[in-house]
């Protein structure tokens, strides 16, 4: 595609690495990735994927900023408590880069509308704080044959991982709903905000290689990072062969065993 002036100058320090380039620069404004939660994952992570030049960016989220939010949802100001979160972030992104399109969907996503709303895109980034969420968003995506990039924060704790289709899913690594003492959610036992940018950003670095076929992918790894100590470990994930969506013997074929679930968060 031909750059105008502007785009030039904008996308300047990306054109300028080789590994992207002006063909990759292109590339990512034709890309589409749809955003599960406009929480405090999906601020930096939507922010990130504008300034990159994303070309459309659909972001599900049926809650309203809150002044709790703030703390750690940098997408949103004070003046947007009360409102749609997708609506808080819309105006973000229009006024950071006019050549993306942020695609709204206010909505809860459920068992029903999981396969229209992922269609369409190219890669979906989950930064929901409900594993029924995350669940449902890693079988859509499996069931679609959509790369996923999932990422999770508690207190100083993050964890980061890329699910690509043939290769291991999130129920090898969680088959099941855990228990709700083994859960907590931020709202019970807290984060750090900053570790929320720390995680949606190194998300937003993988969706960006995903969608430029860039580096060493962590399909098959699971980045876990603990701010305390300030260390990052890459473990390996393997396919678990009794997984019951990707095994060798699945026994989920459809979305028909899920409810509704919480998509705003982080």
């Amino acid at each position: 595609m031909d750059f105008s002036e502007d785009q030039m100058r904008r996308y300047a320090r990306h054109i300028i690495l080789p590994e992207i380039g002006g063909v990759g620069q292109a590339r990512l404004l034709r890309s589409r990735v749809l955003v599960v939660g406009a929480g405090g994952l999906g601020s930096p992570l939507i922010l990130y994927l504008a300034a990159a030049g994303v070309g459309t960016i659909g972001v599900v989220d049926d809650d309203r900023v809150d002044l709790t939010n703030l703390q750690r949802q940098i997408l949103h100001r004070g003046e947007d408590i009360g409102q749609l979160k997708v609506d808080s972030a819309a105006r973000q992104v229009a006024a950071l880069n006019g050549d993306v399109r942020l695609v709204r969907h206010p909505e809860r996503l459920t068992r029903h509308n999981a396969a229209a709303l992922l269609a369409g895109y190219d890669v979906v980034a989950d930064g929901s704080d409900s594993y029924a969420t995350r669940l449902l968003v890693n079988d859509a995506c499996r069931l679609a044959g959509k790369t996923l990039v999932s990422a999770a924060v508690l207190r100083f704790n993050g964890q980061l991982a890329t699910f690509r289709p043939g290769g291991p899913c999130y129920r090898c690594l969680y088959p099941a709903l855990p228990g709700a003492n083994e859960a907590p959610s931020c709202a019970q036992a807290g984060i750090l905000g900053a570790m929320a940018g720390v995680m949606g950003s190194l998300q937003a670095v993988e969706v960006c290689k995903e969608l430029l076929e860039l580096g060493d992918s962590l399909a098959g790894s699971l980045l876990v990072v603990d701010l305390l100590t300030t260390s990052f470990r890459k473990v390996r994930l393997p396919q678990d062969p009794h997984c019951p969506l990707c095994g060798s013997h699945p026994t989920l074929h459809d979305l028909s065993g899920h409810g509704e679930a919480e998509t705003g968060c982080g």
